[in-house]
């Protein structure tokens, strides 16, 4: 009989739903029964591509003698990292703070009202390496709760004092040589000071740079989206070639080696070893969204080749395979394939022939990299493209064929939620790459998920301000309220999308959350806190005292929002918003100097604050070829801090909604024109492409 979790929208809790496990979702009613029963919590978190946390599942909680100890002794939680980001990022500072490390699956053992006392990840079924079995964790720790409860309690209040008793960042930016000072009586940040951070952070990246392989330290190597914008957006405003290098040579190394998908496109999670050989199979949207976006400006500064075949097969991949019917992006493809991972994507030298005989199938095993002893298990091989094929059209030929055949085996299981943030980095990307490649599908399938966006994930609060909810599935939203990496990453792309498309209401609706960011995620100081102030969980809010600064694959919330506040300012002359903006980039940039990898998207934001930021408003009929080509060229652009607004003079005169950038700019002699300002300061009107690409290189 299906448990609880039936009638949950995640996923990765439906999952679940007939384990013999009574689990409980995250809420009152289970703190409630833990408190009549006095027994602590179990939470396990994880999500619906993670292998290991499969593993687990089909070991212990589907196992009923091991369900049986777990119903009788605690209450079970399970909780989708991916719709709880708040709760897994609390957890895992705890599981950090007590072991040394983190991951999924999380098994986070708690007091019935939700402080950690116990933390680990994986437990086998059996001892296996010094590890302890699942079941001997649950007899040790059932017993320690009923023996030694006040140790226990003692022990989770000391846990809780040590996360959120140490100081934070300085968000005045005096942490060490070359922090950025911010000054409430003047300028929020130190222009000469960002720069001067700027440089060290390079140094500091260089002394982990693998040159050999590309990326950076070892083994496993995930991709590092958010440095790799910094690295291009820094080279596009200095000149800076080692910076170029380290991203280039990053970029080509993940697209010709194992963890890009060389027949369907996009990107998987990551490589298990240094050379980019061997990927962990799950394709997530927020990776394949932030690397389609780094590579379009790799290609917008370039023009390389292999950046534009990527931009194409990635984005082709997410319209292709991640597309819902409601219009949004699905968040993941599983690693495994009926519990083999990889199943769906390896290939031997033979299967290769039998799918395109033998003399393609030999030639197809030379380029991919596949041989007889395999680079994966069992003899299969993942496919790499260590260099460009000598027949391009053959490849095209041969890569279809395979992705056709492939097309007809078992495929992995795909998590259909739609998340926020995820959806509003792939909305941005999209909009950007296909104005800059002329694809029309791709401006149009952004312009479909940002209405699912609008009209199923926003709404208005009783107090005036839009709210956002975090994720959706079959167009139904769930519970979970948005975080600040939600709020911020919808509303940079709708602002982007505004620029793309000519349509104000994006910008108006990208606004609107940005007030919400201002009025209810402010934190002490110069900061903004990860949840809002009115839904803050309890539990998160005694685990989580400080803002978090950093980045993580993507951008973190702080960093975020200040990426889109900053463009608001630029397209509104708002100074409350550049201010704002500034003053949250103070603290990560206090720490860039020593753990660049860290504050990745906070650097990448200071480059688009050097850079001015760009503003270019291109006024002209709708209809106007000029205006068309004025905008495809500033979308071209490699401008770190680019950013647009488009609009008929008429429409903007008339409209109390247009976009202030947009307004009192006329035509030039009735033709389209393009105005560009940076730093306060604008260049003459150009009706002429070539003139606006000089003035933005």
């Amino acid at each position: 009989m299906p448990n609880r979790l039936a009638r949950s929208t995640s996923p990765y809790l439906r999952q679940h739903a007939e384990n013999p496990v009574d689990w409980y979702e995250w809420g009152e009613e289970a703190f409630a029964e833990a408190r009549r029963r006095d027994v602590p919590l179990l939470v396990s978190v994880g999500y619906a591509a993670c292998h290991w946390c499969h593993v687990m599942a089909h070991e212990s909680f589907e196992d009923p003698a091991v369900a049986a100890v777990m119903n009788s002794r605690f209450v079970n939680v399970k909780v989708d990292r991916e719709e709880r980001p708040d709760l897994d990022a609390a957890y895992m500072a705890a599981t950090q703070a007590m072991t040394g490390q983190g991951g999924w699956p999380m098994t986070v053992f708690a007091t019935p009202e939700g402080d950690p006392f116990f933390c680990g990840t994986y437990f086998p079924p059996v001892p296996v390496a010094g590890r302890p079995s699942f079941g001997q964790v649950l007899d040790a720790l059932s017993r320690t709760w009923r023996e030694r409860r006040d140790d226990v309690r003692a022990g989770a209040a000391e846990l809780l004092t040590a996360l959120g008793g140490g100081a934070a960042p300085d968000a005045g930016g005096t942490a060490g040589a070359g922090a950025p000072p911010a000054d409430d009586d003047g300028a929020a940040l130190d222009l000469d000071a960002v720069a001067q951070v700027s440089g060290l952070a390079v140094d500091a990246l260089a002394g982990t740079y693998d040159a050999e392989h590309g990326g950076f330290g070892g083994a496993p190597k995930f991709p590092p989206s958010t440095t790799l914008e910094w690295l291009l957006r820094r080279a596009a405003r200095t000149g800076d070639d080692r910076a170029l290098g380290m991203a280039e040579g990053t970029l080509e190394a993940m697209a010709r080696g194992g963890m890009a998908d060389q027949v369907g496109g996009g990107f998987a999670r990551y490589a298990v070893d240094g050379t980019w050989t061997v990927p962990h199979f799950e394709k997530m949207l927020e990776d394949n969204a932030l690397l389609l976006r780094v590579y379009a400006r790799w290609w917008r500064l370039t023009g390389s080749d292999l950046a534009r075949r990527v931009v194409e097969g990635t984005a082709d991949w997410l319209l292709r395979d991640l597309r819902t019917a409601e219009g949004g992006f699905a968040s993941s493809l599983d690693a495994d394939t009926e519990g083999v991972e990889g199943a769906t994507y390896v290939w031997t030298p033979a299967t290769l022939t039998e799918v395109l005989g033998p003399e393609d199938g030999a030639w197809a095993a030379e380029l991919f990299g596949v041989t007889a002893a395999g680079t994966f298990e069992a003899g299969t091989s993942v496919l790499q493209l260590r260099a460009d094929p000598d027949d391009p059209l053959r490849f095209e030929r041969v890569r279809r064929t395979l992705l056709d055949a492939r097309s007809r085996r078992p495929q992995p299981g795909r998590d259909d939620k739609v998340v926020a943030a995820w959806n509003g980095i792939a909305v941005a990307a999209l909009a950007e790459a296909g104005a800059a490649f002329e694809r029309r599908e791709w401006v149009a399938a952004a312009v479909g998920a940002a209405r699912l966006l609008d009209e199923v994930h926003l709404h208005e609060g009783g107090d005036g301000l839009t709210r956002l909810v975090r994720a959706s599935r079959d167009g139904a939203v769930g519970t979970a309220p948005g975080v600040l990496a939600d709020y911020a990453a919808v509303a940079e792309a709708f602002l982007v999308l505004s620029g793309v498309t000519g349509d104000p209401h994006w910008a108006g609706r990208g606004g609107a959350l940005l007030d919400t960011v201002l009025a209810r995620f402010r934190a002490p100081g110069h900061g903004f806190r990860d949840t809002a102030d009115d839904q803050t969980d309890p539990v998160v809010a005694r685990l989580s005292a400080r803002p978090d600064v950093t980045d993580g694959p993507s951008a973190g919330g702080q960093s975020a929002a200040a990426g889109a506040l900053l463009a608001r300012a630029a397209l509104s002359g708002s100074a409350r918003d550049r201010r704002a903006a500034e003053l949250a980039l103070a603290g990560p940039l206090s720490i860039a100097h020593r753990h660049p990898r860290a504050v990745g998207w906070a650097l990448a934001t200071a480059e688009a604050v050097l850079d001015g930021p760009r503003e270019v408003a291109v006024l002209g009929r709708a209809d106007d070829p000029g205006r068309v080509a004025l905008v495809r060229t500033a979308l071209r652009s490699a401008a770190p801090g680019l950013v647009l607004a488009q609009g008929d003079p008429d429409e903007v005169a008339a409209s109390a909604d247009a976009v202030g950038l947009l307004r009192d700019r006329p035509l030039v002699g009735g033709r389209a024109a393009a105005y560009v300002c940076r730093g306060f300061v604008c260049d003459r009107p150009t009706t002429d492409p070539g003139t606006l690409r000089a003035a933005l290189s």
